[in-house]
């Protein structure tokens, strides 16, 4: 099953729910912004992405650049910004058994089919 961490005021999110509706596969919704991914579950998103933790970021929140910007902080404490200020979540992300794809580009979403 392909999980789906949607935020829905973010039209790319959007775009990609609708391919994933229309493909027919099976798939959950976690709207990250109110269910927040635990240490854990970022973790192991991240390990399916293959990028290092502060690639994940969007640098251009608000929160990243009042808090974060120009900090040289270590793979944990990027996670633990994550959890505390989820906002600053790359997204869409999509999850499947083992892999894990950043859908700013749609079609990235087909690399899971």
């Amino acid at each position: 099953m392909i999980k789906i961490y949607h935020n829905n005021r973010c039209s790319k999110s959007r775009c990609a729910l609708t391919i994933l509706e229309d493909s027919g596969k099976e798939f959950e919704v976690i709207n990250y912004l109110e269910t927040v991914p635990t240490v854990d579950e970022l973790r192991v998103i991240i390990a399916k992405l293959g990028i290092a933790p502060h690639e994940l970021v969007r640098k251009s929140e608000t929160v990243y650049k009042e808090k974060y910007k120009g900090r040289d902080l270590s793979e944990e404490e990027w996670i633990a910004a994550m959890v505390e200020n989820p906002i600053l979540i790359e997204r869409p992300i999509l999850v499947s058994d083992d892999l894990a794809v950043i859908a700013r580009t749609p079609e990235k979403i087909y690399d899971l089919f």
